[in-house]
């Protein structure tokens, strides 16, 4: 299959990567700032929060302020992760142009992440799809765990491509496969997208693959290769999942842009100001970017 001629960058950073920071809640307007910087390197797609439990995810308790916070760019779509109706009833009232639900293809996972086996999961979301539909709110679908999981090991590409398939069939208007704790290697991102793709069609699938032992850019190109056209990714590296022993750090957007250039691949996103935005955040957070790109930019 030949490389998509563009590709649709997610930015993750304010969310995914920010929820998992040690240490005292960061300022929301760090977070604002973030978010308005983000807005100006020509991403069309930031997850800008989470409306979760603050007891489980303190780093996020702050996200109907950030919502109202933030300076809304037209053309950009600011979403949020929404794990229930509660969450969802947050996000409406904060102006959430999109939402996410979040689910996993390991049984075990699911049970440590959200307290219930995948098929429960799947009921919970069902009347969060539903309510989002009634305010003309576009639902994002998340798979976590579609290489491997810490607690089940190997994953079965057919139970990433039934969960997959469910979320879609819910309602959810893209699937994004989650390599959670990044042990994904390029064959078997290519095996597991050939499973997933013969139930959902590659142009409603998205990669979001952790970098946890350096394959991230190896599997985002080999899955672009197969046709897939959204990424998932966060500034400077910024992330993790807190769920998951020694799943540290997101793929760099700034890397993920740097190897899309070198394929030609447009995305309408500046290196430069993306690098500069990496180098901001991390100053803030005490530390340097997680972007090999950002550092031979000489961002730090």
């Amino acid at each position: 299959m030949a490389f998509p001629k563009h590709v649709r960058l997610f930015e993750m950073g304010a969310r995914d990567g920010l929820q998992n920071e040690s240490g005292p809640v960061i300022d929301t307007a760090i977070k604002v700032e973030l978010i308005n910087q983000l807005s100006d390197t020509g991403l069309t797609h930031i997850e800008a929060a989470s409306f979760v439990s603050p007891k489980w995810v303190p780093q996020m308790g702050d996200a109907s302020a950030v919502m109202a916070g933030i300076t809304r760019k037209q053309g950009i779509t600011y979403s949020a992760l929404t794990p229930n109706v509660k969450g969802l009833e947050g996000a409406i009232a904060a102006g959430a142009d999109e939402v996410a639900v979040f689910g996993a293809a390991s049984e075990a996972f699911t049970q440590k992440n959200i307290n219930c086996s995948i098929k429960e999961s799947l009921e919970r979301f069902a009347p969060v799809i539903e309510m989002a539909k009634e305010h003309n709110i576009r639902v994002r679908g998340y798979v976590s765990t579609v290489m491997g999981c810490p607690y089940d090991g190997e994953i079965d590409p057919a139970q990433v491509a039934a969960v997959s398939r469910d979320l879609l069939d819910m309602g959810c208007y893209e699937i994004s496969l989650g390599d959670t704790i990044g042990v994904g290697t390029p064959l078997k991102a290519k095996r597991m997208l050939e499973a997933v793709a013969q139930q959902v069609p590659v142009e409603k699938l998205a990669a979001h693959f952790h970098d946890t032992y350096g394959q991230a850019l190896s599997n985002l190109y080999a899955v672009v290769e197969e046709g897939v056209a959204v990424i998932d990714a966060s500034v400077a590296g910024l992330g993790g999942c807190p769920y998951a022993q020694g799943a540290s750090g997101n793929v760099a957007t700034e890397d993920v842009l740097y190897m899309l250039n070198g394929l030609g691949i447009e995305t309408g996103v500046d290196l430069q100001k993306l690098a500069q935005t990496g180098h901001w955040i991390t100053a803030q957070l005490g530390r340097t970017s997680g972007s090999k790109v950002a550092l031979a930019l000489g961002c730090n």
